[in-house]
């Protein structure tokens, strides 16, 4: 009668040594990659992906909420644990491109800015090179009238395209 005894207990044992051994494995990670292949794992993904690609994470036992007060009440959890609905995807898609459509009017408006730049440094330039060649230059003035630069003035000029050409460095 022991040996029939004793075998249903040791099948209950390896069952729940098993089991006991399993359950860590339960402690899976899986999510899916830039190529939409799921990858399994007992460490979290890597930073670079996203939340929403996560497909299961362990369930970890907490003792005390590490959330402050104000953020524990139920409106606050409810939309922690409010699962990515197709509309919530598209806000979020839509904001994205938003965001990309003003980066790129950002980095055009830049680039615009920098040809003008580059155009009145190369007019400076010219005009540098121009004041320096000691030619007499010709100015008219408010009522359309020419006169001739003075050495002051040409020497006010050289200064101030100087000046200019500092910014264009």
């Amino acid at each position: 009668m022991d040996s029939k005894l004793s075998r249903p207990l040791s099948c209950i044992a390896v069952g729940l040594m098993t089991l006991c051994l399993t359950l860590p494995a339960s402690a899976q990670y899986i999510w899916l990659d830039s190529k939409n292949v799921k990858n399994y794992s007992d460490k979290p993904p890597p930073p670079s992906v996203p939340a929403r690609r996560i497909l299961k994470k362990p369930r970890v036992k907490t003792t005390a909420p590490a959330t402050p007060a104000s953020a524990s009440t139920p409106s606050a959890s409810a939309a922690q644990q409010k699962p990515v609905t197709p509309a919530d995807k598209n806000a979020a898609e839509k904001k994205k491109k938003e965001e990309q459509a003003a980066k790129d009017k950002k980095t055009a408006e830049e680039a615009k800015q920098a040809e003008v730049k580059a155009k009145n440094c190369e007019r400076a330039r010219e005009y540098q090179r121009t004041l320096d060649s000691g030619q007499r230059l010709v100015r008219a003035d408010k009522q359309g009238e020419r006169s001739f630069l003075s050495d002051e003035q040409r020497a006010q000029e050289q200064q101030e395209v100087q000046r200019v050409l500092d910014d264009c460095k």
